[in-house]
């Protein structure tokens, strides 16, 4: 039972990598917008995330590589690779000082009077100390206990907001998207399910048996998925335009200030252990690109996440966001998510590469089901940054709905033929 706990605790670090602060702002900007009318969007990314996680895992831990050295084995590309690798870097790098500056917004919620550089450069330090120890499975533990006691405070939370019981559960098992839903829906898909958080999930699966892997990442990511769902219950209690002090300031007059406090802290711990997952993700995915992938220990890989902390902290205290940078890696994210995703489908049904493990047909229902909703999220992304990059304010609506659908649906059909004529 210690062993299984502990090997819990050592998976919540993919809860933590994909709780962050834009997952905080989804989530209660669609209570805060919608009340529970979305929570079913949160569901399935729950479920989806963990049918791509597990499957990248599985495939590391049968093939004994890592991911990225898994696919190029199995297609025979190193650009290939290298072409998702430096993708999902770039995202690492460009989101990381919103992750920061995310902890710092939960910070200033109750210490007024310090400047925010101050605040940035402890929890740069904080972060580069605990990623020095070179012990990803020393990192990953301290990141389950964070997590804990963010879920603790998001649920605490929920559980003291008003409640409506009825619509919860119609939010969460009826399906509503609309025009005006859209867009925040897919950004509740696209903020649980992260490339980057598929190669931390690959390299974290390292010695460990299918079976173990799979009792210890499937309840952390749904218990992920759960404290997604209480910060979403928490957003509902917002009375006009949501905003980070606005919800805080809400809380406080609601229930006291130390409901606000609570929620303070869960907004710092998202913001802190994604900070961290971040840097150790870009590390992981470059290290798997590599023939001869270097030791967690090593200076070949402390160099890239400490390039990823040093992203994050030049424009965390220079207070510039990395607009071109961002732009840039959501049009190449938007292009590696569903590519990612039609390749790992490929690979679990793949007996040179799996052996005895391939999928069996409701996985690979669930699979198809992935691919399809991450191609339209990658497509949706790819459009989004071709807009911000002239300037204009994107719309998913009209023309634009058919040619991301039939996108996607192309997507998918072509992915079923490939699996039917392997098999």
């Amino acid at each position: 039972m210690k062993s299984k706990f502990w090997n819990f605790i050592f998976w919540l670090v993919i809860a933590a990598a994909f709780i962050g602060p834009g997952t905080v702002t989804a989530a209660a900007s669609a209570g805060a917008t919608y009340q529970y009318q979305l929570l079913w969007a949160l569901l399935f990314s729950t479920l989806a995330c963990a049918v791509l996680q597990e499957a990248a895992a599985r495939v590391a831990i049968v093939s004994g590589n890592g991911l990225g050295a898994a696919i190029q084995q199995k297609y025979k590309s190193n650009g290939l690779v290298w072409f998702i690798a430096i993708a999902v870097f770039l995202g690492c790098a460009a989101y990381e000082a919103g992750n920061i500056l995310g902890a710092i917004s939960g910070l200033a919620l109750t210490v007024t009077g310090i400047p925010k550089w101050v605040f940035t450069l402890i929890i740069v330090a904080v972060a580069g100390g605990v990623l020095y120890t070179g012990k990803i499975s020393s990192v990953a533990n301290a990141m389950g206990i964070v997590v804990a006691i963010m879920g603790l405070a998001f649920l605490y939370a929920a559980f003291n907001v008003k409640f409506d019981a009825s619509a919860f559960f119609q939010g969460l098992l009826i399906p509503k998207i609309n025009e005006r839903n859209a867009i925040l829906t897919l950004g509740l898909v696209g903020t649980t399910i992260v490339p980057y958080n598929i190669f931390l999930g690959s390299g974290l699966a390292k010695g460990q048996s299918i079976k173990q892997m799979r009792s210890g990442m499937i309840p952390s990511i749904i218990l992920g998925g759960v404290i997604s769902m209480a910060v979403l219950v928490v957003g509902t209690a917002i009375v006009g335009e949501f905003g980070f002090v606005n919800l805080f300031d809400q809380l406080t007059a609601d229930h006291g200030r130390f409901m606000g406090v609570v929620f303070a802290i869960g907004l710092f711990a998202a913001g802190f252990t994604s900070s961290i997952t971040a840097a150790l993700a870009g590390a992981i995915t470059i290290n798997s690109a590599q023939k001869h992938p270097s030791e967690t220990n090593n200076w070949k890989f402390q160099r890239i996440w400490i390039l990823v902390l040093i992203t994050g902290l030049t424009f965390g205290v220079s207070g510039i966001k990395p607009i071109p940078v961002i732009i840039l890696a959501q049009a190449a994210n938007g292009f590696i998510l569903p590519l990612l995703a039609f390749l790992l489908w490929q690979m679990v049904n793949d007996r040179g590469t799996m052996k005895d493990n391939i999928n069996g047909l409701l996985l690979n229902v669930f699979m198809g089901v992935t691919v399809f909703v991450t191609a339209m999220l990658g497509f949706i992304n790819v459009f989004k940054a071709i807009f911000s990059a002239l300037g204009e304010q994107f719309t998913f609506q009209g023309t634009t709905q058919i040619l991301i659908l039939a996108l996607a649906a192309i997507t998918l059909v072509f992915g079923i033929f490939k699996i039917r004529k392997e098999k």
